[in-house]
């Protein structure tokens, strides 16, 4: 039912529906987005970017840095039919984990994101 309620193509679009379902911690949605960038056969590059933001500023409740990496390693290894698993499972992740504490406490971002943004001059 996820997937049938992502009717968008284009790259952008998928993105957006990726982004605000990481923020809205709506884990089906968030796999559906990836599941029809894949087939659509985007490059995986935009979904990485991504949800990279996310592995950097939550709270670190499911490890997102290194579980991030480890995504990231192992799509490159994993056969083309397979590998777009992996970005469907830390999409899920980062849904789950966006906007929590590791105490599970919701409104937090990781401790240092903030001063981070600002000394490298980006938007938090």
């Amino acid at each position: 039912e996820h997937l049938d309620a992502v009717r968008e193509s284009d790259s952008g679009a998928l993105l957006r529906v990726l982004d605000e379902a990481v923020r809205a911690n709506d884990q089906g949605r968030a796999c559906a987005a990836v599941a029809r960038y894949a087939e659509h056969g985007h490059c995986e590059d935009g979904v990485f970017e991504l949800l990279r933001r996310y592995a950097i500023s939550e709270d670190g409740r499911l490890h997102g840095e290194k579980y991030y990496a480890t995504v990231r390693e192992e799509f490159a290894r994993t056969r083309p039919a397979y590998r777009w698993r992996h970005l469907l499972g830390l999409a899920r992740a980062t849904a789950s984990a966006y906007g929590y504490s590791v105490d599970d406490r919701p409104g937090h971002r990781a401790p240092g994101y903030e001063e981070a943004c600002r000394l490298l001059g980006v938007e938090a």
